[in-house]
């Protein structure tokens, strides 16, 4: 009885160290993207070893983006108030058309967002395309703007959402981006 107790307590904590399922495992994955500096970079390689806050999003988005990107900066605060260091923020445009580098750091600028730790990616539309397949986000052309001098915007519908990677380039958990609780995203990462 002792000894069944004992094994019993064993599993117990281990299994409490972390909580979460393995969603997807990108430990061999590679793609080839460029930074808000045109910098290349591999994704998600670059997060090895770190556990990573994930975003997607098109700069031209009314709505859920912005509120996504806020949220990030939220999680992003709470960690530094925490002291909680070797995380690392992506944000990845699923508009690389417009999204160029240039775009992408002027979204930053504007936003005032700490680089610091937050790497903005995009890249070639059929490796972005590839990625976001991959990672379950899926965005469709919707409506468009077209303007007197001929400019066109035009909007997605999308996936709204964030996700956590551990520090094995593994998909931990989703989180609907523009609707994130941060407390438990903290302890998520803290479960980790």
């Amino acid at each position: 009885m002792k000894k069944a107790l004992i094994v019993f307590v064993s599993l117990a904590l281990v299994s409490c160290g972390s909580n979460l399922p393995i969603e997807e495992d990108l430990t061999k994955e590679n793609y080839s993207l460029v930074d808000q500096y045109n910098n290349p970079k591999n994704f998600p390689s670059i997060t090895k070893n770190k556990i990573s806050i994930v975003g997607y999003i098109f700069t031209n988005c009314p709505d859920i983006c912005p509120l996504t990107t806020n949220n990030m900066r939220l999680i992003q605060e709470e960690l530094n108030k925490e002291k909680i260091d070797n995380i690392e923020f992506v944000t990845i445009s699923f508009d690389p058309l417009q999204d160029s580098p240039e775009v992408l750091r002027k979204f930053a600028e504007i936003r005032n967002l700490d680089l610091s730790n937050w790497t903005f990616l995009t890249g070639e539309k059929s490796i972005v395309d590839s990625l976001m397949k991959r990672v379950g986000v899926f965005a469709v052309v919707g409506d468009s703007t077209v303007f007197n001098d001929g400019r066109k915007i035009y909007y997605y519908v999308h996936t709204d959402r964030i996700q956590l990677f551990d520090q094995h380039n593994r998909i931990r958990k989703n989180y609907i981006g523009s609707d994130v609780d941060i407390d438990e995203v903290i302890n998520d990462i803290k479960s980790l």
